[in-house]
């Protein structure tokens, strides 16, 4: 693939992206969404999040034992169910990551 067909790319793709995205704003008049349909986008930014966790928790990676990252997911979880705050819950979570995977090196 050349440098021409490699830029013409990026910018076809974007303007798919941007033209996809923003499609509702070119409106004249507001379009109301479905009941069911807000209902349906209230459970949208949980399943984003499960989808992108998830598969990191469950699945063997050399990100080290699953027990390390489950357990580092456990100390964040509590953290956030007990205080709320995103900036200590990624904090918490990664010095219980470091600190577990310091664990495993050393007991292994």
């Amino acid at each position: 693939m050349t440098l021409l067909q490699q830029i013409a790319l990026v910018v076809g793709l974007t303007a798919v992206t941007v033209l996809s995205r923003n499609l509702f704003l070119l409106s004249r008049k507001a379009m109301p969404l479905p009941a069911r349909v807000k209902i349906a986008l209230r459970f949208a930014p949980a399943a984003a999040l499960a989808a992108v966790v998830a598969p990191e928790l469950l699945l063997l990676t050399p990100l080290g034992p699953p027990w390390v990252k489950l357990g580092a997911a456990v100390i964040a979880a509590g953290y956030f169910f007990a205080r709320r705050g995103i900036l200590g819950t990624i904090l918490s979570g990664m010095v219980a990551y470091w600190a577990l995977t310091w664990v495993s090196h050393t007991w292994a």
